[in-house]
């Protein structure tokens, strides 16, 4: 059985990374809403600010400003500067879990964003920027992904990189579907948007064709069984995981993270997009996220919080 601090590292370190990516993702949609001054490119930029938890008007009104940031603000704990330095600190002290490759590909993203000329290098080209980032940080899963053994270590890592993606999507979900309080989301920039925040526009459409209905993007999003950033799939590739690492721990009963991550699975596997709206999406969304909170505090006691004896042979 893996080290506890090493599993927490390695947890974190998909954590943080797929917070970056997703943080990128936003801004560089918040941004180019921004070359079409209407009421629309406001509303993504209120939807992407949201989506983090910053709901506030007064930014989005200035989506630079709110890009920058996100993007480099180093007081602000979720910025993506912030992400990347707490996963390289975490890469930092399990160096000998993790191969060359991934090192030195999450070393680079860090240094880029830490640079004294990073700011410049932002307001001279804020797209180039994001996009460059966004590559990198997908060669680091691919580095992840071929060089290192698919054992406990890529698994945690792995599933921490599910587990944030899940409860980001969730979130964005959330601010554009649940809440019956807020106008319904029709415009058609506003929601192909949305589908961009997501890396989903492509997809999307070889499924639904041009046909930008809320209903449709609600469905991919949450429920498609093959796309890998919906949420159903988030949570099967979650299940998969802890399936295999809890086989080397002492299962705590009912509520070992496997047996959770199956119900959630289960919850959204048999769901259906009628009696999902028929019942509140708010309800289902924020159950869901309720229930990806319940699986992280569970892996915490199962793999990392755990007491001496519980591991101890009697």
């Amino acid at each position: 059985m893996m080290l506890a601090r090493v599993a927490d590292s390695l947890y974190w370190i998909g954590r943080y990374v797929e917070r970056a990516e997703h943080m990128c993702r936003l801004s560089d949609v918040m941004l180019t809403a921004t070359l079409d001054r209407t009421e629309s490119a406001t509303q993504i930029a209120r939807i992407a600010l949201s989506a983090v938890g910053d709901p506030d008007d007064a930014k989005a009104t200035n989506p630079y400003e709110a890009a920058l940031s996100l993007v480099l603000d180093r007081e602000d704990p979720g910025s993506i500067a912030n992400s990347l330095a707490r996963a390289r600190e975490n890469a930092r002290q399990v160096r000998d879990q993790i191969t060359t490759e991934t090192w030195e590909r999450l070393n680079l993203i860090h240094l880029r964003m830490t640079d004294p000329r990073a700011p410049q290098a932002f307001a001279d080209g804020s797209q180039a920027f994001l996009h460059d980032t966004i590559a990198d940080l997908h060669l680091f899963k691919g580095a992840a992904d071929t060089t290192m053994s698919h054992g406990e270590g890529w698994r945690f890592l792995l599933l921490g990189m599910y587990r944030e993606r899940a409860q980001l999507i969730g979130a964005l979900l959330e601010v554009c579907f649940g809440d019956r309080k807020r106008r319904t989301i029709t415009d058609h920039t506003a929601l192909t948007s949305v589908l961009r925040m997501s890396c989903a526009l492509e997809p999307y459409l070889r499924v639904y064709t041009a046909d930008m209905q809320p209903r449709f993007i609600l469905e991919f999003l949450l429920l498609d069984e093959d796309f890998p950033r919906s949420v159903r799939f988030c949570t099967a590739r979650i299940e998969e995981h802890l399936a295999v690492l809890s086989r080397h721990v002492e299962a705590a009963g009912a509520a070992s993270p496997d047996r959770l991550a199956g119900r959630l699975r289960a919850r959204l596997q048999y769901a259906e997009i009628g009696e999902v709206q028929a019942g509140g999406a708010s309800a289902f969304i924020g159950a869901v996220l309720d229930e990806c909170a319940a699986v992280h505090r569970q892996v915490y006691e199962t793999f990392v919080a755990y007491t001496l004896e519980q591991r101890l042979p009697a």
